[in-house]
């Protein structure tokens, strides 16, 4: 999506994390977002993008603690789970 402007990017992935399929995930994930896409630098954008395409039930599992997140996630999933605890 080479020609997606930042402020369409941002409301894109503030309303994938907003619909994910479990409820505490929209919730998470949807206050993550409104906190931290409009000051993410565009890299870090790439990798939230990317962990927004994971499933739901992983997702849910690295956030809480319950099980560790691939290495490519694992800074990103700690601050999720720093910011809302676990």
């Amino acid at each position: 999506m080479t020609d997606e402007s930042r402020e369409i990017r941002i409301k894109r992935l503030t309303m994938r994390s907003m619909r994910r399929g479990i409820k505490e995930m929209d919730i998470l994930l949807a206050r993550y977002a409104e906190a931290n896409l409009p000051t993410m630098s565009a890299e870090k954008m790439d990798l939230y993008d990317h962990l927004l395409r994971e499933n739901d039930q992983d997702l849910y599992q690295w956030v809480t603690g319950q099980a560790p997140a691939p290495e490519e996630f694992g800074a990103l999933v700690n601050e999720i789970s720093r910011t809302y605890g676990k």
